[in-house]
């Protein structure tokens, strides 16, 4: 009797799991044999290439802004700073350090924020 409850429970965890991935979307399919067979649509990757670019643009925007604002000896004193701490800080100077875009960003932030 246990047993038959165990199987009824995989059973029905399974149907629910079908169920959910049926409902994101499915696609039907005919089989050589006639038989008409329908699978849920695959996932499509959580990020897309917009938002990816978006993020590296404002990313870069926002080191332009600090290098504007900070001025290049005060940024790169941060930065020095940064590299002498744990690991966590070195990539995170690694990541802020500038770059000829950040650098373009804050040649053109700078005036206005002066």
């Amino acid at each position: 009797m246990v047993e038959d409850h165990l199987h009824f429970n995989r059973r029905v965890s399974k149907l629910t799991r079908k169920h959910q991935a049926m409902s994101r979307g499915y696609t039907h399919r005919l089989r050589s044999d006639g038989l008409i067979e329908v699978k849920p649509r695959r996932a499509r990757p959580g990020v897309s290439l917009r938002a990816l670019a978006l993020f590296v643009f404002g990313f870069l925007a926002f080191k332009g802004f600090l290098l504007a604002n900070l001025g290049p000896a005060g940024y790169e004193d941060r930065l020095a700073r940064l590299s002498e701490g744990t690991v966590v800080e070195q990539g995170g100077a690694a990541l802020m350090a500038v770059d000829p875009v950040s650098e373009f960003i804050a040649s053109k932030i700078g005036p206005v924020l002066r």
